[in-house]
């Protein structure tokens, strides 16, 4: 796994979260440039979803490539189903719903990373 992109995520992750806790104490429903941040997250998982395919058929670690796999396709999915369910809310709720999709990226990223080094199959 690209540590760059790692890190990447893990920024925006940590952007989109304060600006939507901004957000969730002033009572106001997400903005659309949470939406442009939440967007280039979404691009950085896509690449590393392919990044991570094309490592995992070039190393010789022992990583299991169902759960590695099955990972990057899931943390893809977080932030489209809570940016749906936002926008369907548009009201505090739907704010809190997506500061806990973007919290789930993060968890889900570390996990990854986890994943990746070994620590975990």
């Amino acid at each position: 796994m690209n540590p760059w992109v790692y890190g990447v995520i893990l920024v925006l992750c940590a952007v989109a979260a304060v600006l939507l806790l901004v957000h969730l104490v002033r009572d106001a429903p997400a903005e659309d440039g949470i939406y442009l941040v939440l967007g280039s997250a979404e691009v950085a998982l896509l690449v590393q979803l392919v990044w991570g395919s094309v490592a995992l058929a070039d190393t010789s670690r022992e990583v299991s490539g169902t759960l590695f796999v099955s990972y990057l396709v899931g943390v893809l999915l977080a932030l489209p189903i809570g940016a749906f369910w936002s926008l369907a809310e548009r009201n505090r709720a739907g704010t809190a719903v997506l500061l806990l999709a973007v919290l789930t990226v993060a968890a889900l990223e570390v996990r990854l990373d986890a994943i990746w080094s070994g620590a975990g199959a």
